[in-house]
């Protein structure tokens, strides 16, 4: 049943991508550049003497994560979620509709199950369907595209948009939560975020220990 309703959704999804102007799809296939080198551990940056110096050293590690498009995509500026490493419009075009579900007729469990869904016979590059129960866009609050890592910085220590999070909480949800896990286990044909999700967490926590100092700009 999995396997059927991957195949009708991205069925649809590539009869509308045909669609598009070929000046589009040539723009969207362009992958932007990131920095897809190995996270450093917590302890590799014990030189950095100065503790501001170092929590924002901290932060930019973990940089690599947050600016990765496995983050970006589902953190986007609009409603609309982004896909691929090129980020282009997700299609079909969907909409981010009530708490980042999507619409009536378009939500987004109607493609996206609860794990990821292996596909065949479609693509040469299209392998499987994102999946997780708890599959959604984040707050628009919580929109990272267009913005510099300091002001990303700036949201994730602001209650007011970040769900009303202390510290405390926004290293628990980096560190453990599933949805953030999905980042590192994509599905058959995705590159995954940078190192793991227990490094990337061990980060966010030794930047919080050291006051959470974010990047200038």
């Amino acid at each position: 049943m999995k396997s059927r309703l991957a195949l009708a959704c991205t069925a649809g999804g590539l009869s509308l991508v045909a669609a598009l102007p070929a000046s589009f799809m040539a723009l969207a296939q362009t992958a932007p550049t990131f920095d897809k080198s190995p996270l450093r551990s917590v302890a590799s940056f014990s030189s950095i003497v100065d503790q501001k110096a170092r929590s924002v050293a901290f932060f930019e590690e973990a940089g690599k994560v947050i600016e990765h498009p496995r983050c970006l995509n589902c953190h986007p500026a609009g409603d609309r979620p982004l896909q691929t490493m090129a980020m282009h419009p997700h299609q079909p075009p969907v909409s981010r509709g009530d708490g980042g579900m999507g619409v009536p007729g378009m939500m987004c469990n109607t493609c996206h199950g609860a794990e990821n869904a292996t596909i065949v016979g479609q693509s040469p590059t299209l392998k499987s369907i994102p999946g997780n129960p708890a599959w959604h866009l984040a707050p628009i609050e919580m929109a990272w595209v267009g913005k510099s890592l300091g002001e990303i910085c700036q949201q994730l220590k602001d209650p007011a948009r970040n769900g009303g999070r202390d510290l405390n909480k926004i290293v628990e949800h980096m560190s453990h939560d599933s949805l953030v896990g999905w980042g590192w286990n994509p599905g058959e044909g995705r590159e995954p975020a940078p190192g793991t999700q227990s490094e990337f967490g061990e980060l966010i926590k030794a930047w919080a220990d050291t006051g959470a100092a974010c990047p200038p700009g």
